[in-house]
């Protein structure tokens, strides 16, 4: 995805990770904890099933704000024990996390019984809003007698680098400051090697009965049937309310909720005849909106938590594309964000050159002091052209000539880069080698350090020009033709135009294996192929270079046996030299990476086979927590009756995981838009066999919406329209 993540046996403290590639210890796997997840803007939360934060080696855990650990230990006990969990679950939308507990039997140091276990109920809803996590913990006494409780909260903060928390050594930290502690609040501050302050303010209202720098100890009387409730605040950074935490609680969380609805009345919606597709479909949508953050240029989707909580070019790209049909307002975002972010001079150690578009900025500590390299980093070989194809795709959608004319420049701008900087030897084909060890190795979506190698194993060595970027290139060359020719200058259309055809036939000859039956993953420094059959000539059919009478060899490759899994398309066919099922890049299965090879069958009119990945992807769904996709799961083959195998510190949510649904979607469905005909198009739709309905509300295009309904009838599918507003056609063909 985004940047190397590996699995090794060592602990944190014994990890000193390869300078340039950032790796991700697995000393504690996230499916075991399971654990709950909370974003708004720039701040998130990791806690685990009980609403406590546990960090340790491996462990995610904490509450974090733009890239450091404000809040590394909180944790609630009862009477000297943790309590019991009954509950814990996520709103449908994702706004609040709530944890229902009880007490264990507790006794007095001579064993006695002082309250028997299941009478004392505690109720812990939590969210995040502007920097600060709100919690209120309802206590109540379900006894027929009344009890003495003994209630306390731990906490501590560590102001931990995010790549401190994953796995970093740094030879020195910052300084740790005197805690500021009165009757009811405690502030523990920090400052960094970067200068800068950094505090976590916690509030309590009522007072507790003790309060230290990190213990705060509350002894409450409970009548039989007696409710209390205690509120929390947790500051990240935070100048201080006058208001009390107990009156912020339902003001903030007011503000919180009306933000998401607000933020995803923008989107269509999905409703079908299956319930389970639905709740897979409400929390992807939810995912989204969850993971968007509001930028200076609009609504921007962080690419995932825990790690990746910010910006990053390729996976908002990506994201916005898949979401492109459901809420165009976020393809806007993106590319005027990152427009606003272009390089526009040349730094070896960022990898940074002009016209390149950026892979990840980090707010951190460490991004600050130069200790990593990605305060704004653009080491990603193929953000560049992906821009340059969703501002494309973005105006097909919408028609909106006003953004187009913003984004000119910096249209131009990458299509310079392309020629130039990623075209590093001149021979048509863009290529990547990082400029200085501090940057990733690899720079395309699979950048893990062995992720592009030969049919012996062998790592390929750079400039590597990598298949897929070679289909993005193209796309973007005719996505810029559209565009030019729109604005009026006919000159560069043509020219774009011409290159991107040369390109098609220059691209076939060299990357084409007959033995292989597909197109090789890519060509090394000395320009020979890596001769690996792999899910990256599934891009190809989705940016439509692969000549007609090249995709169903292309396709027999992805779906046989070998690549396909039953779950999805494997990122490296089994077989192959460096094969894993457990890896991150070489054999796993990853949702938007089948959503791009369904895009692309169904480009080519196979659409048979991309409701078969659909199915694939949406069964894998059915058995994960909340149904929530994650980042990537393991490529084992599909057993009957048994879920999928879970990568251990796969990312959830996952912005474009949470998008591949939508895609495969719209793959199936045909659906596109005609902006300047004001028409919604379903071209040659099909439904997967788990689907027999399917209803989309909300499909806007200039001057109106629409509402459809989509039936099978027999082998067919038909369209109604269930309402209209404006002068929206639609338009079936079969």
């Amino acid at each position: 995805m985004t940047e190397a993540l590996h699995q090794t046996g060592l602990r944190a403290s014994q990890l000193v990770a390869p300078p340039a590639q950032f790796f991700i210890p697995a000393a504690a796997s996230l499916q075991e904890r399971r654990p709950r997840t909370l974003k708004h803007g720039d701040t998130f939360a990791v806690f685990d099933h009980n609403g406590d934060v546990l960090s340790g080696p491996g462990s995610p855990e904490g509450l974090f704000h733009r890239d450091t650990r404000y809040l590394s230990h909180y944790y609630l006990t009862i009477g000297g024990e943790r309590p019991m969990l009954l509950s814990s679950t996520l709103r449908d939308d994702n706004a609040t996390l709530t944890c229902d507990l009880t007490n264990p039997d507790l006794n007095d140091e001579t064993g006695r019984c002082l309250i028997a276990h299941d009478r004392i109920h505690m109720r812990r809803t939590r969210f995040l809003w502007q920097g600060t996590c709100y919690e209120r913990l309802a206590v109540r006494n379900f006894d027929e007698v009344a009890h003495e409780v003994t209630l306390e909260i731990a906490f501590e903060a560590d102001f931990a680098d995010i790549f401190e928390v994953r796995g970093r050594v740094r030879a020195r930290r910052g300084t740790s400051l005197l805690p500021e502690v009165d009757g009811s609040h405690v502030i523990l501050s920090y400052r960094g090697l970067d200068h800068n302050p950094r505090s976590t303010a916690l509030r309590f209202d009522p007072a507790p009965a003790q309060l230290e720098p990190g213990k705060a100890v509350y002894r409450l009387s409970l009548a039989p049937g007696e409710t209390r409730s205690l509120f929390i605040e947790i500051g990240c950074d935070a100048n201080g309310a006058e208001d009390p935490p107990s009156r912020l609680f339902f003001r903030s969380l007011r503000d919180a909720r009306r933000a998401l609805r607000r933020s995803s009345s923008r989107a269509a919606t999905v409703q079908s005849s299956n319930e389970i597709f639905n709740e897979t479909m409400r929390r992807s949508v939810s995912d989204l909106y969850m993971l968007m953050t509001d930028t200076e240029e609009g609504p921007y989707p962080y690419a995932g938590v825990p790690w990746f909580s910010t910006v990053f070019g390729r996976d908002a790209l990506i994201t916005a594309r898949e979401m492109l049909w459901l809420d165009p307002a976020v393809a806007r975002g993106v590319l005027l964000h990152l427009a606003a972010n272009q390089a526009t001079e040349f730094d070896p150690d960022t990898d940074a050159e002009p016209g390149k578009i950026l892979h990840e900025a980090r707010y951190g500590e460490m991004a600050e002091t130069g200790e990593v390299p990605f305060r704004r980093y653009y080491g990603s070989v193929d953000s560049t052209p992906l821009f340059v194809m969703l501002a494309g795709a973005y105006f097909e959608r919408t028609g909106n000539r006003e953004v187009l004319e913003t984004l000119w420049p910096h249209v131009r701008a990458a299509l310079d880069w392309i020629e130039t900087y990623g075209d590093r030897d001149g021979d048509g084909f863009v290529e990547y080698e990082r400029r200085s060890d501090k940057g990733l190795a690899n720079q395309g979506w699979k950048d893990s350090h062995d992720a592009v190698f030969h049919a012996d194993g062998t790592l390929a060595k750079g400039p590597i020009a990598l298949c897929e970027v070679q289909g993005y290139v193209y796309a973007a060359r005719l996505a810029a033709a559209e565009i030019a020719r729109e604005l009026g200058h006919d000159g560069i259309a043509q020219e774009q135009a011409r290159k991107a055809s040369e390109l098609k036939s220059r691209f076939d000859a060299a990357f084409w294996d007959d033995e292989l039956g597909t197109y090789v993953l890519a060509l090394d420094g000395d320009k020979r192929p890596c001769r690996v059959r792999s899910s990256n000539a599934g891009h190809l059919l989705w940016t439509g270079i692969v000549p007609e009478e090249r995709a169903e060899t292309v396709i027999h490759a992805l779906m046989g046996p070998t690549s396909f899994c039953g779950w999805g398309v494997r990122t490296i066919a089994a077989g192959q030299a460096r094969y894993n099922p457990m890896s991150y890049h070489n054999g796993s299965v990853w949702p938007h990476d089948n959503a791009l090879i369904g895009a692309g069958l169904a480009r080519y009119g196979f659409r048979e086979q991309a409701a078969r990945i659909f199915e694939g992807i949406f069964s894998a769904a059915t058995y994960i927590d909340l149904r929530r996709l994650p980042e990537l799961f393991c490529g084992f083959p599909r057993r009957e009756t048994q879920g999928p195998t879970f990568y251990p510190v796969a990312c959830t949510p996952q912005a474009w995981a949470a998008g591949a649904p939508l895609l495969l979607l719209q793959a199936c469905l045909g659906l596109r838009f005609d902006a300047e005909a004001r028409q919604v198009i379903f071209e040659q739709p099909i439904l997967p066999g788990f689907l027999g309905e399917v209803v989309l509300r909300n499909l806007r295009l200039d001057g109106g919406s629409v509402d459809v309904a989509l039936r099978r009838s027999g082998t067919h599918v038909v369209a109604d329209v269930l309402r209209r507003d404006g002068p929206v056609r639609v338009i079936v063909t079969t």
